[in-house]
């Protein structure tokens, strides 16, 4: 991962994205082995190995986690990387993650949204409330762009009401299209000034001329970053698959 990374910032990519899973069962394992190292540490550790690339979390189940230690955790790596962290996030789909660690499934919408709302007040207060305790939020760095993951149309909403963007996956400009304008009016809706759209997508890195007809296509729509799932073995692997990325910047 310190070798991608130093790479990725080398070749001049924006950021580097780590996905997040916790608990994975031994029949969804296929292609991980379920090995996965936790994001937030992760981040924390690449920050500290790099210099200027943006660390972005690809995106981070919020529900699997307790509120005012990953608030602070969030803030920690935002401190000590400078104001690098792109903070996408989510509201979780695996169900054996949510029985793995006793959570109801059903419910993780309305925690997400509190939980956004928590972390929405932590970087703008100095003065937090928890649990009915006042305390000091500190280090209170910039808060991150706090990017909403998910598909339409409930990610919409909550991306326009708590986030800084919208962060969907799509396999293609079309898949998305007609969900951005309704977001920019529900972003103006809730007095937001941010309606920034990333998205998650592949694309088919052999074929360049290809890859610059669907970036033009991204971009006309608005997308201001496009984060490239890539699969790779190792590192070796890794740096073949960036020399066609970085080919397109």
């Amino acid at each position: 991962m310190s070798a991608c990374a130093l790479a990725a910032e080398e070749a001049g990519l924006e950021s580097i994205w780590i996905t997040d899973h916790i608990a994975i069962p031994p029949d969804d394992a296929e292609g991980s082995g379920g090995r996965y190292t936790d994001t937030l540490t992760t981040l924390a550790w690449l920050a500290g190995g790099t210099t200027d690339i943006n660390l972005g979390s690809g995106v981070l189940i919020i529900p699997y986690r307790p509120k005012l230690p990953t608030a602070k955790q969030i803030a920690t790596i935002q401190e000590l990387s400078n104001e690098r962290l792109l903070l996408g996030v989510g509201i979780g789909w695996m169900n054996a993650e949510f029985n793995a660690l006793g959570l109801d499934r059903h419910q993780r919408g309305r925690v997400s949204d509190e939980y956004l709302e928590f972390f929405n007040d932590c970087f703008n207060s100095e003065v937090v409330t928890a649990n009915g305790q006042d305390f000091l939020f500190k280090p209170r760095p910039a808060k991150p762009p706090i990017l909403i993951g998910g598909s339409a149309p409930h990610a919409l909403e909550r991306a326009a009401r708590y986030g800084d963007g919208w962060l969907p996956m799509a396999r293609s400009p079309g898949q998305i299209a007609e969900h951005i304008p309704h977001y920019e009016e529900l972003v103006a809706r809730h007095g937001r000034d941010s309606s920034t759209v990333s998205v998650m997508s592949g694309l088919p890195l052999e074929e360049e001329s290809q890859c610059r007809d669907l970036i033009s296509e991204y971009e006309a729509l608005g997308v201001e970053r496009l984060v490239i799932g890539m699969a790779y073995e190792n590192t070796d692997d890794y740096l073949k698959r960036l020399e066609l990325v970085a080919r397109l910047l």
